[in-house]
């Protein structure tokens, strides 16, 4: 949305039929305090009540983005954090708001902040004292006079930061340092972008609509959309899917352009037998089925995220008795796998998400630098599984939506050394999350490596594709 000293948003806290601002900061600082004890936010977002989620959802994204600076300020302007871990975040809360809020405010130029909540500063404070509830009134003094000694100090206090790499990125040090180190010509265009929010990218079912047909639809809806090559929409302002013609009929899905790529690098036709695995929420999943006449097996060690799967299929048309949905574990296929070889594999892995942390800004404080390790493990033990059940001949993708050259690159090149029977072909490797030349869409960070398996005497087998 766009907003200025101007026209900033100031919505009322008793506003009739809106929900009350404070309230909503309340919501929103449950949620970043279950961050800040290891939740996820999108489980913490589930807690909360649903007349209020819409709201704590976007305040709660802003703060995942700005709360580096609002942690580094909090400890400038008090001695120690507030007792009650509520009432802490929801200074947190408030510090990161209100600097969106000043920084709007003193623009020169109307900002464009779209996906930002925006409101007047005094709105902010105020609000963010009466969400102070009843039985806690003794910290409405210590939030009031926090933000008001944070309005005036604001640029002093910027400025003594400006050292601060966590303050001044949002981002955990570690992460700062690791995207610093690996990929020093584009660290900083890395780190902004991961905390602008992330574009709403539709990629169209071919089998039941093509672009032209439904950019037809949201044209006549009055929505604005842009198409993206063949099969993708980009929405410059995101709305709820059910806010949007051909959803309910399985016309589209929402999938980010560089996850788009996955269906197509793998090489599939009609009459494959084909496995994905660590499916769920089911996007590649969906698209493989789209492009081809395949037999597919859907892994996933999540019994409700695979539930998710088959919703995802039934919408879009294309469950039937060639798709098999399978609970297990893709690291144990003795326990799954029934000893016929498949044509293609797409390995999705677990990762740290690095990639993606525009569309989830809470994974930057939940990880640690040790979990690279643990998922690099982790990695390892799935490709050498599945590694087993490629036929010669046939495909292996191998998948992640990291950043992290452990995750994408070294483990590629590892892979690839400890097994001789494996050649590799071109593929993207890295995908940076950075705009496009147009500086308007980018797809998130993902990481293809393709493998072909050569038979037993390290011939490449050659089958047409």
């Amino acid at each position: 949305m766009a907003a200025s000293r101007r026209h900033a948003a100031t919505p009322s806290a008793s506003a009739p039929g809106r929900v009350a601002l404070s309230a909503s900061l309340l919501a929103s600082a449950h949620c970043v305090r279950g961050v800040l004890a290891g939740r996820s936010l999108g489980d913490c977002l589930a807690q909360t009540d649903a007349a209020l989620r819409p709201s704590a959802q976007a305040i709660s994204f802003h703060v995942m983005r700005r709360l580096g600076l609002a942690r580094a300020v909090q400890n400038r302007l008090l001695a120690r954090a507030p007792a009650d871990k509520v009432m802490e975040s929801l200074l947190l809360v408030a510090l990161a708001l209100l600097d969106t809020a000043i920084a709007v405010r003193d623009a020169d130029d109307d900002a464009s902040v779209r996906g930002v909540p925006v409101y007047a500063v005094h709105t902010v404070v105020d609000q963010a004292v009466n969400a102070v509830p009843r039985k806690l009134q003794r910290y409405r003094g210590l939030i009031n006079g926090t933000l008001r000694n944070f309005i005036r100090q604001r640029d002093t206090l910027l400025a003594a930061l400006a050292e601060n790499d966590e303050a001044v990125w949002n981002y955990p040090r570690w992460w700062v340092s690791a995207i610093r180190r690996a990929w020093p010509q584009h660290w900083q265009e890395i780190l902004h972008a991961g905390n602008q929010p992330a574009p709403m990218v539709l990629r169209v079912n071919r089998r039941r609509a093509t672009v032209p047909q439904v950019m037809t639809q949201f044209e006549q809806a009055g929505i604005p959309a842009h198409a993206l090559g063949e099969q993708a929409i980009w929405l410059p302002e995101p709305l709820p899917v059910h806010a949007l013609p051909g959803f309910e009929a399985g016309l589209w899905s929402v999938q980010d352009l560089s996850a788009q790529r996955a269906a197509a690098l793998l090489p599939v036709r009609s009459g494959m037998r084909v496995l994905d695995a660590c499916a769920a929420p089911g996007g590649k999943t969906a698209h493989l089925l789209e492009r081809a006449d395949i037999t597919l097996l859907a892994l996933d060690a999540d019994a409700s995220r695979l539930q998710r799967v088959a919703d995802n299929l039934d919408r879009l048309g294309l469950g039937g008795s060639h798709v098999a949905l399978t609970c297990a574990d893709a690291s144990q296929p003795d326990d799954w796998w029934d000893g016929k070889s498949f044509d293609a594999v797409l390995a999705d892995v677990p990762c740290t998400g690095s990639g993606v942390v525009r569309r989830n800004p809470d994974i930057r404080w939940l990880r640690r630098k040790s979990d690279i390790l643990q998922t690099c493990a982790l990695q390892r033990q799935i490709l050498d599984a599945l590694w087993r059940t490629v036929r010669p001949g046939g495909h292996l993708l191998y998948v992640t939506c990291s950043i992290f050259p452990q995750e994408g690159e070294e483990q590629a090149t590892a892979f690839a050394a400890r097994h001789a029977d494996a050649r590799r072909l071109p593929a993207p490797g890295q995908v940076l999350p950075l705009p496009d030349a147009d500086g308007m869409v980018g797809g998130d960070g993902f990481f293809y490596a393709l493998f072909t398996k050569a038979d037993p005497q390290g011939v490449t087998v050659i089958d047409g594709m």
